[in-house]
């Protein structure tokens, strides 16, 4: 008779990076001998993205969420500082850049810091890990759909003279009942991510060449209209603005996780995966900066607090004619599509990896033989990303998003540590340099920008913690595949 796992084993058993690697069916990543595994019916992802593919994922999913929206709500919250509560956030996310290089190079799978933290902290980490994706995919990829619509009415507006009425163009609590653009953008997404990853990861590479040419047209036109005398005072909110500004902004770094959840799918992963997140890094920081430097000094910070499509409405302010803010306004449509279409694609592949180790129902892990695509699961993702951004409002999901984002990039830095110290000799594509300060750096900064976030989000996060915790033990303690070890991952005797 055996005798039953006690329930601390089993909250805290890893599952083997071995087992992990040989799941995502990639030879060259295989240890010598190690089985190959793969999904239900023994489908594989295929692995069809490059590395300039891949940096425009990281790019498209973070270039976009911060800039063409966000400012509207942080400037009123720091002022011009706003400038610093960016610099604040492009360090914390480069500190844990680092650490997902590292993580990612050697564990190079699809689920990115589920699966990181199922190899190193456990099962009961890792499935809370996994609800921080959800709000950190899920909810952005709401937030990201509900501000697509300013855009598109400013494009209408500017190019024929009519709007989308309030009541179907933005959620509840924001003068609207039902956000009908969010829906049409995200069955559009849906509808890409099923086709096939090859076609998406092709169509948003030129959804991201087109985000940096608007993006360097509204610093080119922007800076003819900047004026020294808006960034003065510079810190009118005090330093506890900027804080506050950082955290509810930060969840527009979440591209350089949504380059990892791509693991399975890259072609020579332990070199491609640390050279994509660290080039999406560096193009999205230069970019962040100089929109918000040259957005700061074209216009007074009083007037953003509210301000819809607030970028395009700078270009029209600045140049007097419509023509520039309708471009700009006509590139955002496209960009907010490409961010859509990566947040989305993200978070179907940590439900992918979930399925397939048990923790929700296989359903989740299902391929479709045609495409290599997990049909059922996108399209769950993209009912439950239409519902959000239909009914909820934005700054709701943004807060949201940042708080799953932050913990979600704490326990990587956490894993870069414990894998350090267990399995010192594992193969690395990438090291973080500086070790241990980077990681510690790291995890600092997240808790002082989680600490920065209001009150009511933690309140949010603690409620779907408890959702959580219902459905990891009504469903994924028991249905979890390490409850089953396969013989092939049996040590000998």
């Amino acid at each position: 008779m055996t005798t039953p796992t006690p329930l601390g084993a089993r909250l805290l058993r890893r599952k083997p990076i071995e087992s992990l690697i040989a799941e995502s069916g990639s030879p060259e990543a295989l240890p010598a001998g190690a089985p190959e595994e793969g999904g239900r019916s023994g489908i594989h992802l295929r692995r069809s993205i490059g590395l300039w593919q891949l940096s425009s994922i990281g790019i498209g999913a973070t270039v976009g969420t911060g800039i063409f929206f966000v400012l509207s709500s942080a400037v009123p919250e720091a002022g011009p500082a706003v400038i610093l509560s960016f610099v604040i956030a492009a360090v914390t996310a480069g500190l844990t850049a680092l650490c997902y290089a590292e993580m990612a190079s050697a564990i190079p799978v699809s689920g990115s810091s589920y699966s990181y933290a199922y190899a190193t902290l456990g099962e009961g980490v890792a499935f809370g890990v996994g609800v921080c994706l959800l709000l950190e995919y899920g909810v952005s990829a709401s937030a990201i759909a509900v501000s697509w619509g300013q855009y598109l009415n400013k494009f209408f507006d500017l190019a024929f003279g009519f709007t989308i009425p309030d009541w179907m163009a933005a959620p509840p609590g924001d003068g609207g009942y039902f956000n009908l653009p969010a829906v049409v953008l995200v069955a559009m997404v849906v509808f890409l991510l099923i086709r096939g990853v090859s076609e998406s990861a092709k169509v948003n590479a030129t959804m991201v060449a087109i985000k940096i040419v608007i993006l360097v047209l509204f610093v080119a036109i922007g800076l003819t209209g900047f004026h020294s005398g808006n960034l003065s005072p510079f810190m009118p909110l005090g330093i506890g603005g900027v804080q506050v500004a950082a955290s509810s902004i930060f969840f527009s770094f979440i591209g350089l996780d949504a380059v990892s959840t791509a693991g399975e799918e890259v072609k020579n992963p332990r070199r491609t995966l640390p050279l994509a997140i660290i080039i999406s890094l560096v193009v999205v920081t230069l970019l962040y900066v100089a929109v918000a430097i040259t957005a700061i000094g074209a216009q007074p910070w009083q007037h953003f607090d509210g301000q819809e499509a607030g970028l395009a409405q700078i270009l029209q302010d600045i140049t007097g004619q419509s023509w520039p803010a309708m471009m700009f306004a006509l590139g955002a449509i496209i960009s907010i599509f490409s961010v859509t279409l990566v947040v989305i694609y993200g978070q179907t592949r940590i439900l992918y990896s979930m399925g397939r180790d048990g923790m929700l129902p296989k359903k989740f892990a299902e391929l479709s033989p045609r495409t290599g695509t997990p049909v059922w699961n996108t399209l769950v993702v993209g009912v439950a990303v239409a519902t959000l951004a239909a009914f909820v409002p934005l700054d709701v999901l943004t807060d949201l998003t940042s708080l799953g984002t932050l913990v979600a990039f704490s326990v990587v830095a956490v894993g870069v540590l414990v894998l350090r110290r267990t399995q010192p000799d594992l193969p690395r594509g990438f090291k973080v340099p500086g070790y241990p300060v980077t990681p510690l750096l790291s995890v600092g900064f997240c808790a002082y920008l989680i600490y920065g976030l209001h009150p009511l989000t933690f309140l949010f996060f603690g409620i779907a913690l408890v959702l959580a915790a219902a459905v990891y033990f009504g469903y994924g303690i028991r249905h979890s595949k390490l409850n089953q070890p396969k013989p092939e991952l049996t040590p000998s005797r």
